[in-house]
């Protein structure tokens, strides 16, 4: 197969406020405002940004559990919202997620290879008397001993446990992960210990990931590129280096000055924002960053004109003026 491995084009979301009982308005929240991306092959996309940007709801939506008001999401050449009920379930087998606690997500009555079998028995994978096997092969291939797979989950630790949740993801041969804040409740030695087995997986597996967080440092030690959200929309993407090396958009800046350097003798001045994102029942007519933006260019028409994402130098960036002092 040539070309993306996930293409997703102009996403919009929205959330109608009548499903909270507390509100009667019915009202609606965009969670994502026209979200374009693509991951190649063996490629992690880093999506980045503070919380409420729309991170997991696009995580969700390019899995095809949440449905778009518009737009379109393209898994290996297929249109995933055009596929039926047999066909989506079958491409769904190639496109697994791992959650951000994995503890809520393994159902605590059963044993651990249980969890990890049901996907392939599921999709039949293999003849019953080779599952065994097979699971206890999956939990060695994340460092888990052959024994883990009779105990159950309060018996692991947190590290532990998102490696039985990636385990469980690669049981039914997937193509594609979403990993949705994987290491967000872990220590920092276990990050790294995750991060690692993550590359070793993708390197020996060519996986694609799209890997969400909100930890900048993070996502620069895992992914080829980065994409950066605020308020439903993507305002900066390109190499994961150049983004952080060199950020052309404000808010972009302003998260990179936040992430501790220990090898700088000088950090970069910290960038503190005023004030809060607007409000995604009413979204900007213009950059949805200009109430909070310290650029020395803005003017009216930061108010009044969304910025597309154009090239600048190897990034894409939503701004009217970037590169401009």
């Amino acid at each position: 197969m040539t070309g993306p491995t996930l293409a997703a084009q102009d996403l919009v979301v929205d959330y109608d406020e009548r499903r909270w009982p507390q509100r009667t308005s019915g009202s609606k929240i965009r969670a994502l405002d026209g979200v374009s991306l693509h991951v190649d092959p063996g490629e992690t996309l880093g999506i980045v940004g503070e919380s409420g940007c729309g991170k997991s709801t696009l995580g969700r939506t390019v899995l095809g559990l949440q449905r778009p008001a518009s737009g379109s999401v393209r898994f290996q050449g297929q249109d995933l919202f055009a596929l039926g009920r047999r066909e989506l379930r079958q491409v769904r087998r190639r496109m697994q997620i791992v959650f951000q606690d994995p503890y809520s997500s393994l159902n605590p009555r059963l044993p651990v290879g249980t969890s990890v079998a049901e996907g392939i028995e599921i999709h039949r994978l293999a003849p019953r008397a080779e599952i065994p096997a097979r699971v206890t092969r999956l939990l060695g291939e994340v460092g888990l001993e052959a024994d883990a797979a009779d105990r159950y989950p309060h018996e692991f630790s947190g590290g532990q446990r998102q490696r039985i949740g990636i385990a469980r993801a690669l049981a039914v041969e997937p193509s594609f992960l979403v990993c949705d804040e994987p290491v967000s409740s872990l220590d920092v030695s276990v990050q790294a210990q995750i991060l690692n087995l993550l590359g070793d997986l993708q390197r020996d597996r060519g996986l694609a990931y799209l890997f969400i967080a909100h930890d900048l440092a993070v996502v620069r030690q895992i992914a080829h590129r980065i994409a950066v959200m605020y308020l439903g929309t993507v305002v900066e993407s390109g190499p994961a280096e150049q983004v952080v090396s060199a950020p052309q958009h404000p808010y972009t800046q302003a998260l990179v000055s936040a992430v501790p350097r220990p090898e700088d003798t000088a950090p970069p001045r910290r960038i503190v924002l005023a004030g809060d994102p607007p409000s995604p029942r009413e979204i900007p007519a213009g950059c949805p960053f200009a109430s909070r933006c310290f650029h020395p260019a803005r003017d009216a028409r930061c108010l009044t004109e969304r910025p597309a994402l154009r090239p600048a130098g190897d990034t894409l960036v939503a701004c009217h003026y970037s590169g401009e002092t």
